[in-house]
């Protein structure tokens, strides 16, 4: 089995004598690593409620933003844009849907 982490888990468990086995992905597989690790940060946050693991998808996420080389301040851009344009979750509105539309 072979997971993404982050740059210095290996150093760390090398404190503890131990040899870990590891190497740098290529273009191809991080991108792919990357969307498993933001699915697993994703699930460790929802079923925690921590808000580590909530820092942990940020850090998935500008990972995954630099791989697709664009950056932090154009998404926070592009965030702005959208929540000027169509608003942000801050009144926590639940918009009901008839039965038979799918969404």
């Amino acid at each position: 089995m072979a997971k993404l982490v982050r740059d210095k888990i290996p150093e760390i468990i090398k404190k503890d004598n131990i040899s870990p086995k590891y190497y740098a992905a290529g273009h191809e597989e991080y991108y792919k690593a990357l969307i498993v690790k933001l699915n697993e940060e994703v699930t460790e946050f929802i079923k925690s409620n921590n808000i580590e693991e909530l820092a942990d998808i940020l850090e998935v996420v500008y990972a995954i933003a630099e791989h697709n080389n664009i950056e932090k301040d154009k998404l926070e851009e592009i965030r702005i844009k959208k929540a000027l344009e169509r608003g942000q979750f801050k009144n926590k509105t639940i918009l009901v849907f008839p039965q038979t539309q799918n969404l």
